[in-house]
């Protein structure tokens, strides 16, 4: 093989303009030691996951009874106006099997890609996310789209591999350009036209992606597989530079608000909410546009430092510094953390509800998958952490209802998700936490 250096680049030209991109940090560089639309086309069914942050208080989190009609516990009293739209489970486990039980970092890996992790750096296989956005997201603009309320863009719980998280949208002003900015092609638009610039990039790329293959051929086959890796991203570029080439579909849904204010950066509860709520109501339109059909809402980090007024703890110290109060069954302080978070869960669930989308809602046509990363945040317990959905993909889901897991593994969640996406897997997970059974009371 001939000599490479890392000041090479890969070069295109385009309109007799030189376009140049430079090479990732390959191992040769290194030393030894390196219902239907107006279309006549059904709506589809996506997928979404809500987070929050520092699990429960089990005594008046957890209802008494299972099955419909449970009477809800003070701690989720505010899901009451929208409990017949989500399922509650309860008692399913994560399984850390020979792996350490890493605070705030275990129980959420498990639940969100079926492997316990080895240390709090480790990130094993992928999020559920990205499994089903190989399957459901091609064809939109963005393939996975995710926003967190913490105003932090370190907070997420999706990720491709151990080295490439997908970092969330942090300010409603910057996630709306993002969205709705110059690239947008609007569905209802009485007339489409290409835009140039997207035409210039596109040619510009595919020169750019033909010399990548060139250099592959001089490359061994670890440098081959980073090669591809880093390129992988500008290949999703160039599909998304197709799609915005192509008029889309009409969408009825499809009304975008106006821009909204920016927020100031700020964890106080109220700010937070705020945040959660029109982060909430941009990706609920990007939706409806179809911008992404896979999408992750943060409310709260595994460490969340959201503060209430008055108190001078935020959350995550106030778990393990406040003293259980026997007569109230918690800790009181955390327990109104847990009940703010109760709080924005129940209004993402109502807004879902609450945006007409052809003959019925949103809701109708979403499977959306809501966890946290501990039970008893006090001990870092990671028995029965509480699991959440929301929505009836497309009729494939019944809801209302609260489910004891027994103990079973928490991934059975995980794993019904996936095959209501189509993700056809004969199990998800691995050793203890491996299953091949869907949660088959929910399904319709």
């Amino acid at each position: 093989m001939k000599k490479l250096n890392r000041r090479r680049v890969l070069k295109g030209m385009v309109n007799g303009t030189a376009v140049t991109i430079g090479l990732p940090l390959l191992n040769c560089f290194l030393n030894d030691n390196g219902t239907a639309l107006a279309s006549g086309a059904p709506i589809p069914t996506r997928f979404g996951t809500w987070s929050w942050g520092l699990g429960m208080n089990k005594e008046i989190f957890v209802p008494k009874t299972t099955g419909t009609n449970y009477e809800l516990p003070p701690e989720v009293a505010a899901l009451k106006p929208v409990q017949q739209h989500i399922n509650m489970f309860t008692n399913y486990h994560v399984f850390k099997d020979a792996a350490p039980n890493l605070c705030h970092h275990t129980g959420w890996v498990i639940l969100r890609s079926g492997i316990a992790p080895l240390t709090s750096a480790n990130r094993p296989g992928e999020t559920i996310d990205v499994t089903v956005a190989k399957k459901i997201g091609n064809s939109t603009r963005f393939r996975i789209l995710s926003a967190t309320a913490t105003g932090d863009v370190r907070d997420s719980f999706s990720y491709e591999n151990g080295n490439s998280v997908n970092a969330p949208e942090w300010s409603p002003l910057r996630f709306y350009e993002r969205l709705f900015g110059g690239d947008f092609q609007d569905p209802n638009g009485a007339e489409f036209k290409p835009d140039p610039r997207v035409l210039v990039r596109k040619s510009a790329l595919s020169h750019v992606l033909e010399e990548t293959r060139k250099l592959s051929k001089e490359l061994g086959t670890e440098d081959r597989a980073r090669l591809d890796q880093y390129f992988t991203g500008l290949r999703d570029l160039e599909r998304r530079f197709d799609l915005q080439l192509t008029k889309p579909d009409p969408r009825e849904a499809c009304v975008v608000s106006p821009r909204p204010e920016d927020l100031p950066t700020g964890l106080d509860a109220d700010l937070v909410a705020k945040r959660h709520r029109m982060m909430t109501d941009l990706m609920l339109m990007a939706v409806a546009c179809d911008q992404t059909r896979v999408f992750n809402m943060f409310y709260a980090a595994a460490f969340s430092a959201t503060t209430k007024p008055g108190y001078d703890k935020p959350h995550h110290t106030a778990t393990h510094e406040e003293a259980v109060v026997e007569e109230e069954h918690c800790q009181p302080n955390v327990s109104w953390y847990t009940r703010r978070a109760m709080e924005e869960w129940s209004y993402y669930v109502q807004s879902l509800a609450n945006f007409k989308e052809g003959d019925g809602t949103m809701l109708d046509n979403v499977f959306v998958y809501a966890s946290t990363d501990q039970s008893f945040a006090k001990i870092h317990s990671i028995e029965g952490i509480p699991m959440f959905s929301a929505g009836r993909a497309g009729g494939r889901i019944k809801s209302g209802m609260h489910l004891d897991g027994g103990t079973s593994p928490g991934t059975r969640l995980g794993y019904t998700a996936l095959r209501l996406m189509g993700v056809d897997v004969p199990s998800w997970g691995d050793q203890s936490n491996k299953t091949s059974n869907e949660i088959s009371e929910i399904l319709a």
